[in-house]
């Protein structure tokens, strides 16, 4: 399964469950599952086996059939994608308050997935800890000042800068700026291992 099927999957599930009004508890609890494996899945934290994925989409009181139909149709779709901003897709990656992820596209490139992502960070955002990524990341700053911190180093980036390194190496943003920052994100996953 490639990178952005089960981005696909995991954003469908979330969305579904959103739309139906149920917390990831009610989820987990109809699932048989945990709360936390709810919350990674929804996030693209960890892939699902096949029997918890059929599980959460039952639970879920969706048709399978249904469910998959547009899972994959956009790779197949015209090679020029036009993405309105209305259409970008909100996110929680992680539980860091003042981070807003939408996602913009994913797509496949040479069979790598590519996931490009708006961030903006509320003035004042931090996380509290590195993070660490599958993916080579690249940032773009469109608006605003942001200390990037990549394992010991911290860098001072401002409207215009970019900064491209291993997600695999802990690293952490922080609005230092007097506004909103915004910052487009891409990230190019790497193969499995």
């Amino acid at each position: 399964m490639t990178e952005d099927i089960i981005i696909q999957i995991s954003a469908k599930i979330k969305e579904k469950r959103k739309a139906k009004g149920i917390t990831i508890q009610e989820l987990a609890d109809k699932a048989e599952v945990s709360k936390g494996l709810i919350s990674q899945i929804e996030n693209n934290r960890t892939v699902p086996s096949l029997l918890v994925l059929i599980n959460i989409i039952r639970s879920l009181n969706l048709d399978l059939n249904e469910f998959f139909h547009e899972i994959g149709a956009e790779q197949q779709s015209s090679k020029v994608i036009i993405k309105q901003e209305a259409a970008y897709q909100v996110f929680e990656k992680e539980a860091a308050k003042g981070f807003l992820y939408k996602r913009v596209l994913t797509r496949s490139v040479k069979h790598y997935p590519v996931d490009i992502v708006i961030l903006e960070l509320k003035k004042g955002a931090r996380r509290n800890h590195l993070v660490k990524t599958d993916a080579y990341e690249y940032k773009y700053i469109i608006q605003g000042k942001v200390e990037y911190q990549v394992e010991n180093e911290k860098y001072i980036l401002n409207t215009g800068d970019s900064l491209f390194f291993d997600g695999r190496l802990g690293h952490k943003p922080t609005n230092i700026g007097e506004e909103d920052a915004k910052i487009l994100v891409v990230y190019f996953f790497l193969e499995s291992d």
